[in-house]
Protein backbone atom coordinates (compact mmCIF):
# COMPACT_ATOMS: atom_id res chain seq x y z
CA UNK A 1 0.00 0.00 0.00
CA UNK A 2 0.72 3.36 -0.38
CA UNK A 3 0.20 6.62 1.05
CA UNK A 4 1.47 8.70 4.23
CA UNK A 5 -0.02 8.05 7.08
CA UNK A 6 -1.51 10.58 10.30
CA UNK A 7 -3.83 12.93 9.48
CA UNK A 8 -3.40 14.25 5.79
CA UNK A 9 -3.56 12.22 2.43
CA UNK A 10 -1.94 13.19 -0.58
CA UNK A 11 -3.66 12.84 -3.80
CA UNK A 12 -3.74 13.88 -7.55
CA UNK A 13 -5.64 17.46 -5.76
CA UNK A 14 -3.01 17.34 -3.23
CA UNK A 15 -3.76 17.19 0.43
CA UNK A 16 -7.16 16.47 1.76
CA UNK A 17 -8.54 15.92 5.28
CA UNK A 18 -9.32 12.41 6.81
CA UNK A 19 -12.88 12.13 7.34
CA UNK A 20 -15.65 9.66 9.35
CA UNK A 21 -18.75 8.76 9.63
CA UNK A 22 -21.84 10.41 9.53
CA UNK A 23 -24.11 12.97 7.32
CA UNK A 24 -20.76 14.50 7.05
CA UNK A 25 -19.36 11.42 5.36
CA UNK A 26 -22.05 10.35 3.31
CA UNK A 27 -21.82 14.14 1.93
CA UNK A 28 -18.35 13.74 1.36
CA UNK A 29 -18.79 11.18 -0.37
CA UNK A 30 -21.30 12.26 -2.36
CA UNK A 31 -18.81 14.86 -3.46
CA UNK A 32 -16.00 12.82 -4.47
CA UNK A 33 -18.28 10.81 -6.33
CA UNK A 34 -19.91 14.22 -8.44
CA UNK A 35 -16.16 15.11 -8.94
CA UNK A 36 -14.53 12.03 -9.93
CA UNK A 37 -14.04 11.05 -13.53
CA UNK A 38 -13.50 7.51 -13.31
CA UNK A 39 -15.09 5.81 -10.07
CA UNK A 40 -14.39 2.23 -9.49
CA UNK A 41 -16.69 0.13 -6.74
CA UNK A 42 -15.29 -2.99 -5.23
CA UNK A 43 -17.80 -5.16 -3.17
CA UNK A 44 -17.33 -7.98 -1.01
CA UNK A 45 -19.55 -10.35 0.72
CA UNK A 46 -21.42 -7.42 3.00
CA UNK A 47 -23.55 -5.86 0.60
CA UNK A 48 -25.40 -8.81 0.52
CA UNK A 49 -25.44 -9.72 4.00
CA UNK A 50 -29.07 -7.76 3.86
CA UNK A 51 -30.55 -9.76 1.53
CA UNK A 52 -29.92 -12.83 3.76
CA UNK A 53 -26.81 -13.80 2.71
CA UNK A 54 -24.30 -14.77 5.47
CA UNK A 55 -20.78 -13.57 4.56
CA UNK A 56 -17.69 -16.22 5.40
CA UNK A 57 -16.23 -15.71 8.36
CA UNK A 58 -18.05 -13.50 11.33
CA UNK A 59 -18.91 -14.88 14.92
CA UNK A 60 -21.62 -16.47 15.08
CA UNK A 61 -22.74 -16.33 11.49
CA UNK A 62 -19.80 -16.86 9.16
CA UNK A 63 -20.16 -19.43 6.50
CA UNK A 64 -16.87 -21.20 7.30
CA UNK A 65 -16.98 -20.60 10.82
CA UNK A 66 -17.72 -24.19 11.55
CA UNK A 67 -17.27 -25.88 8.08
CA UNK A 68 -13.97 -26.35 6.82
CA UNK A 69 -13.88 -25.01 3.54
CA UNK A 70 -11.19 -27.44 2.04
CA UNK A 71 -13.39 -30.44 2.28
CA UNK A 72 -16.40 -29.37 0.87
CA UNK A 73 -15.59 -26.10 -1.10
CA UNK A 74 -11.84 -26.94 -2.67
CA UNK A 75 -11.02 -27.89 -6.09
CA UNK A 76 -10.13 -30.98 -4.80
CA UNK A 77 -13.06 -31.94 -3.02
CA UNK A 78 -15.25 -31.16 -6.08
CA UNK A 79 -12.76 -33.76 -7.84
CA UNK A 80 -12.72 -36.76 -5.19
CA UNK A 81 -16.47 -36.54 -4.31
CA UNK A 82 -18.67 -34.54 -6.59
CA UNK A 83 -21.77 -35.83 -5.45
CA UNK A 84 -21.01 -34.68 -1.67
CA UNK A 85 -19.41 -31.68 -3.17
CA UNK A 86 -22.46 -30.51 -4.77
CA UNK A 87 -24.79 -31.73 -1.66
CA UNK A 88 -23.14 -28.78 -0.56
CA UNK A 89 -23.61 -26.49 -2.88
CA UNK A 90 -26.81 -27.58 -3.86
CA UNK A 91 -28.36 -25.90 -1.09
CA UNK A 92 -26.06 -22.86 -1.01
CA UNK A 93 -27.37 -22.50 -4.85
CA UNK A 94 -30.76 -23.30 -4.16
CA UNK A 95 -31.06 -20.31 -1.08
CA UNK A 96 -28.82 -17.63 -3.42
CA UNK A 97 -31.11 -18.11 -6.36
CA UNK A 98 -34.13 -16.98 -4.20
CA UNK A 99 -32.27 -13.94 -3.17
CA UNK A 100 -32.54 -10.63 -4.24
CA UNK A 101 -31.06 -7.79 -4.19
CA UNK A 102 -31.15 -5.22 -1.70
CA UNK A 103 -31.34 -1.28 -1.56
CA UNK A 104 -27.65 -1.14 -1.35
CA UNK A 105 -26.98 -3.04 -4.85
CA UNK A 106 -29.59 -0.81 -6.32
CA UNK A 107 -27.26 2.24 -5.24
CA UNK A 108 -24.36 1.28 -6.69
CA UNK A 109 -26.79 0.50 -10.44
CA UNK A 110 -28.15 3.77 -9.89
CA UNK A 111 -24.61 5.54 -9.54
CA UNK A 112 -23.55 3.86 -12.90
CA UNK A 113 -27.02 4.95 -14.32
CA UNK A 114 -25.83 8.31 -13.86
CA UNK A 115 -22.51 8.14 -15.03
CA UNK A 116 -20.60 8.68 -11.84
CA UNK A 117 -19.28 4.49 -11.55
CA UNK A 118 -17.15 3.49 -14.46
CA UNK A 119 -17.89 -0.08 -13.66
CA UNK A 120 -17.53 -2.56 -10.53
CA UNK A 121 -15.62 -5.08 -9.32
CA UNK A 122 -17.08 -7.77 -6.95
CA UNK A 123 -15.86 -10.69 -5.04
CA UNK A 124 -19.33 -12.50 -4.94
CA UNK A 125 -20.94 -14.83 -6.96
CA UNK A 126 -24.73 -14.17 -6.15
CA UNK A 127 -24.81 -12.47 -9.13
CA UNK A 128 -27.42 -9.77 -7.31
CA UNK A 129 -25.67 -6.57 -8.78
CA UNK A 130 -26.27 -8.11 -12.13
CA UNK A 131 -30.19 -8.64 -11.11
CA UNK A 132 -30.19 -5.15 -9.65
CA UNK A 133 -29.21 -3.72 -12.94
CA UNK A 134 -25.16 -3.17 -12.90
CA UNK A 135 -23.51 -2.64 -16.71
CA UNK A 136 -20.11 -2.73 -16.64
CA UNK A 137 -19.53 -5.76 -13.71
CA UNK A 138 -16.62 -7.84 -13.29
CA UNK A 139 -17.68 -11.12 -11.12
CA UNK A 140 -13.71 -12.02 -9.66
CA UNK A 141 -15.04 -15.09 -8.60
CA UNK A 142 -16.97 -16.25 -10.89
CA UNK A 143 -21.23 -16.53 -10.49
CA UNK A 144 -23.65 -19.37 -9.48
CA UNK A 145 -25.14 -18.29 -13.03
CA UNK A 146 -23.41 -20.88 -15.07
CA UNK A 147 -21.75 -24.10 -14.30
CA UNK A 148 -19.27 -26.09 -16.81
CA UNK A 149 -18.06 -28.98 -17.67
CA UNK A 150 -14.35 -29.34 -17.58
CA UNK A 151 -13.98 -31.78 -20.33
CA UNK A 152 -16.22 -30.26 -22.90
CA UNK A 153 -16.39 -26.74 -21.74
CA UNK A 154 -20.29 -26.79 -21.91
CA UNK A 155 -21.84 -24.61 -20.11
CA UNK A 156 -25.26 -24.72 -18.46
CA UNK A 157 -27.58 -22.49 -16.38
CA UNK A 158 -28.26 -22.12 -12.72
CA UNK A 159 -31.81 -23.04 -13.34
CA UNK A 160 -31.36 -26.43 -15.21
CA UNK A 161 -28.66 -27.15 -12.39
CA UNK A 162 -30.99 -26.70 -9.86
CA UNK A 163 -33.79 -29.03 -11.77
CA UNK A 164 -30.79 -31.65 -12.17
CA UNK A 165 -30.22 -31.20 -8.51
CA UNK A 166 -33.80 -31.69 -7.58
CA UNK A 167 -34.16 -34.74 -9.70
CA UNK A 168 -31.93 -36.72 -7.29
CA UNK A 169 -29.40 -38.12 -9.76
CA UNK A 170 -26.22 -36.52 -7.39
CA UNK A 171 -23.96 -34.40 -8.90
CA UNK A 172 -25.28 -32.83 -12.43
CA UNK A 173 -23.51 -33.89 -15.06
CA UNK A 174 -22.89 -32.76 -18.61
CA UNK A 175 -25.63 -33.80 -21.01
CA UNK A 176 -22.47 -34.05 -23.61
CA UNK A 177 -20.30 -36.23 -21.98
CA UNK A 178 -21.90 -37.40 -18.62
CA UNK A 179 -18.62 -35.13 -16.63
CA UNK A 180 -19.99 -33.79 -13.31
CA UNK A 181 -20.98 -29.88 -13.97
CA UNK A 182 -18.57 -27.68 -11.63
CA UNK A 183 -19.81 -24.54 -10.52
CA UNK A 184 -18.57 -21.72 -12.66
CA UNK A 185 -17.24 -19.98 -9.30
CA UNK A 186 -13.34 -19.57 -7.96
CA UNK A 187 -13.21 -22.54 -5.64
CA UNK A 188 -10.27 -23.08 -3.06
CA UNK A 189 -7.33 -23.81 -4.34
CA UNK A 190 -7.96 -22.81 -7.96
CA UNK A 191 -6.46 -19.45 -9.25
CA UNK A 192 -8.42 -16.22 -10.19
CA UNK A 193 -9.52 -16.21 -13.89
CA UNK A 194 -6.42 -14.32 -15.54
CA UNK A 195 -8.99 -12.23 -18.14
CA UNK A 196 -11.35 -10.99 -15.42
CA UNK A 197 -8.20 -10.45 -13.13
CA UNK A 198 -6.07 -8.25 -15.45
CA UNK A 199 -9.61 -6.09 -16.22
CA UNK A 200 -10.01 -5.07 -12.55
CA UNK A 201 -6.61 -4.38 -12.43
CA UNK A 202 -7.04 -1.84 -15.36
CA UNK A 203 -10.28 -0.48 -14.07
CA UNK A 204 -8.31 0.22 -11.01
CA UNK A 205 -5.24 1.30 -12.13
CA UNK A 206 -7.10 4.00 -14.29
CA UNK A 207 -9.51 5.12 -11.14
CA UNK A 208 -9.52 8.30 -9.71
CA UNK A 209 -11.29 7.10 -6.95
CA UNK A 210 -12.54 3.77 -5.54
CA UNK A 211 -15.42 3.17 -3.74
CA UNK A 212 -15.24 -0.43 -1.56
CA UNK A 213 -18.09 -1.08 -0.26
CA UNK A 214 -18.56 -4.70 2.72
CA UNK A 215 -15.05 -5.41 1.54
CA UNK A 216 -12.83 -6.42 4.44
CA UNK A 217 -10.26 -5.84 1.87
CA UNK A 218 -7.77 -8.88 3.58
CA UNK A 219 -8.11 -11.53 0.44
CA UNK A 220 -5.44 -11.55 -1.73
CA UNK A 221 -5.31 -10.73 -4.90
CA UNK A 222 -8.47 -8.26 -4.94
CA UNK A 223 -7.41 -6.76 -1.39
CA UNK A 224 -4.80 -5.51 -3.76
CA UNK A 225 -6.72 -2.91 -5.88
CA UNK A 226 -7.11 -0.32 -3.56
CA UNK A 227 -3.47 -0.60 -3.60
CA UNK A 228 -3.23 -0.07 -7.24
CA UNK A 229 -5.43 2.94 -7.03
CA UNK A 230 -4.02 4.52 -4.73
CA UNK A 231 -0.26 4.72 -6.35
CA UNK A 232 -1.97 5.66 -9.39
CA UNK A 233 -2.90 8.84 -7.00
CA UNK A 234 -6.21 7.93 -6.97
CA UNK A 235 -8.83 8.31 -3.82
CA UNK A 236 -10.24 5.65 -1.43
CA UNK A 237 -13.70 5.50 0.17
CA UNK A 238 -14.56 2.65 2.27
CA UNK A 239 -18.18 1.54 3.71
CA UNK A 240 -18.13 -1.10 5.56
CA UNK A 241 -18.52 -2.34 8.97
CA UNK A 242 -15.04 -3.68 10.57
CA UNK A 243 -11.64 -2.02 10.25
CA UNK A 244 -10.04 -2.74 7.10
CA UNK A 245 -6.01 -2.18 6.26
CA UNK A 246 -6.77 0.53 3.76
CA UNK A 247 -8.78 2.65 6.79
CA UNK A 248 -6.05 5.22 7.33
CA UNK A 249 -5.91 5.95 3.44
CA UNK A 250 -9.34 6.43 2.86
CA UNK A 251 -10.48 9.62 2.73
CA UNK A 252 -14.04 8.57 3.57
CA UNK A 253 -14.58 5.86 6.06
CA UNK A 254 -18.73 4.72 6.48
CA UNK A 255 -18.82 1.86 9.46
CA UNK A 256 -22.75 2.01 9.50
CA UNK A 257 -24.95 -0.52 7.56
CA UNK A 258 -24.19 -0.20 3.75
CA UNK A 259 -27.79 -0.27 3.11
CA UNK A 260 -27.86 3.14 5.10
CA UNK A 261 -24.79 5.10 4.14
CA UNK A 262 -25.27 3.91 0.37
CA UNK A 263 -28.50 5.43 0.86
CA UNK A 264 -27.38 8.64 2.50
CA UNK A 265 -24.75 9.13 0.04
CA UNK A 266 -27.91 9.30 -2.68
CA UNK A 267 -29.78 11.45 -1.18
CA UNK A 268 -26.96 13.88 -0.61
CA UNK A 269 -25.99 13.94 -4.35
CA UNK A 270 -29.93 14.58 -4.75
Amino acid sequence: MSGASGGLRTGRGGAWPKREGGADGAGRLAELLHSSRSAVVLTGAGISVPSGIPDFRSPGTGMWENIDPMEVASIDAFRRHPDRFWRFYGDRFASLHDRRPNPAHGAIAELERRGLVRGVITQNVDRLHRVAGTRRLIEIHGSIEWSVCLRCGGRVGLERVLELLASGQGAPECAACAEPLKPDVVLFGELLPQAAMQEAHALAREADLMLCVGSSLEVFPVASLPGVTREGGGRLAIVTQGSTPYDREAEVRLSGDVVGELEAVLAALG
